[in-house]
Formats: C-alpha cells, structure tokens, sequence
C-alpha cells in the first residue's frame, strides 16, 4: 500500500524518514521495501513564521495541495515528518478522501504504552502555543512540560535547518532539565531535532515522534489497512525509545 509523504519541512527530516522506513524493513530484495509517494516541498510557507511571528504565507493551502496531489498519484494513506504543521491536520482532511497517520496520536499512544506520565517536550515553540499535543495527551492521563526558556531548542532547530550537526549536547542539556523537574520520559516532538538523537547519551529516556510514524508507516502499508489513522495509535512500545531502537 503506498504511503504518501508530505515532506520537506524540512528536507532533511523528511529524508530521515525515508532512511527510517528502509531500514525497518528486513528487505531481501528492492520489491520488499514498502512504497512511498513524496512530495518534497520545501516551499510551504513557514510555520515558524505563521504561528510564532504572526508573519509570512499561510501554510495550510500549499498542504492542501500537497494531500490532493498524493492522492492523484495513487497514495492510501498520508503522512507528514513534521510535528508542527500537525496544527493543520484538519485543513488537511478537508482536502482529500484519504487516511491520515497523525504523528502526536501515535506518539502520545507510544508514551501511555511505556507508563509515562509527566513527559517533557523538546519541540518549536509553536507546538506549545497551538497544542498540538493537547488533545492526544489529555486522552491518555499524560501532561506535557516545555522548557521555562525555549530560545535555545528554537536555535538548535534553525540550525539544524541550516546544516549544523553539532547541537546534541545542547539539546541533552534542555532535556536533563526537563527531567529534574520531574518528568519521567522526553519525547523528541521536532524532527529538525530527531537529526541529532544519534548524539544524545544513552541514559536519557527518550522517545522520537518520528520513529512512531515510522512504526506506523511500516505497519499500515504491510497489512494493507484503510481506515483513518487519525485516533489510531497502535504501535510498538518499545521500538524507538532512548536508543535501544531508535532507528524502529
């Protein structure tokens, strides 16, 4: 069943994905890797600038654009390797017909399966601000906690969008914080920052957003599944925590 990808926010992260999604597979030949459709857009407007800044174009229309050309080529299901326009997944439905695999459900499925409860979020402002968490996390008994200065994830992702790999320890430091103040696990809610995961130490509980739509991906396309992945969060509880697999 092919997946279709709306991708490019940004480029690299969605590339993180593909990578994710071949390397779950225990492929012995190309036909064993399961199909992806991508739309590499990387001119959606920014959500940085749309929801922080109160500035910029509008992303929800160039989304909206993206799911129907997918579905024209032949995508069963739809994706998107970002947390932040997440906000936008309603103006996405309305779009097109198809299922859509809604990333902080499954995370926040992920977590509850672990027995977490207080979870800190390293994540663009912009997921605080529009909640996008909110209502997955509500659901599952789970409350979120955000870094008290949130200066320093924002310049770690822009410079991660910039080509900077060298941000791990920082992003480490903000997540020892997280967990001082009594937070039992972090969840990596920015896939700029799901770049740096293979930095962070292993002693840290943390679980990637991106490696659960990946589960999920995996998952959907090799048992064919239609039905709308939007309050569906059934995956592995184990596959992509701290850095036992953070790759599943």
């Amino acid at each position: 069943m092919p997946i279709g990808i709306l991708g490019g926010m940004g480029p690299e992260a969605t590339i993180l994905l593909m990578q994710k999604v071949l390397d779950a597979v225990p492929a012995r030949d190309d036909a064993d890797h399961i199909p992806l459709i991508v739309h590499q857009n990387p001119q959606v407007p920014s959500r940085i600038a749309a929801l922080i800044e109160g500035q910029g174009g509008d992303p929800a229309p160039a989304l909206q654009a993206m799911a129907r050309d997918l579905q024209a080529a032949g995508a069963r299901a739809l994706a998107m390797p970002c947390n932040t326009a997440h906000h936008y997944v309603a103006a996405i439905r309305a779009a097109c017909r198809l299922p859509f695999l809604n990333m902080p459900e499954l995370a926040a499925g992920r977590l509850a399966a672990t027995g977490a409860r207080r979870v800190g979020l390293l994540a663009s402002p912009a997921v605080r601000l529009t909640g996008v968490f909110d209502a997955a996390f509500a659901a599952r008994g789970l409350s979120a906690h955000y870094p008290a200065d949130e200066a320093p994830i924002l310049a770690l992702i822009r410079a991660v969008k910039t080509g900077e790999r060298g941000g791990a320890p920082a992003l480490a430091d903000v997540a020892r914080a997280l967990m001082r103040t009594g937070c039992d696990r972090v969840l990596i809610a920015c896939t700029e920052l799901s770049l740096l995961t293979p930095g962070l130490p292993s002693d840290l509980p943390w679980i990637d957003s991106l490696d659960c739509l990946v589960s999920e991906i995996v998952r959907r396309a090799r048992s064919g599944a239609g039905t709308d992945g939007g309050t569906d969060a059934r995956t592995d509880a184990g596959a992509g925590e701290g850095t036992a697999d953070p790759g599943a």
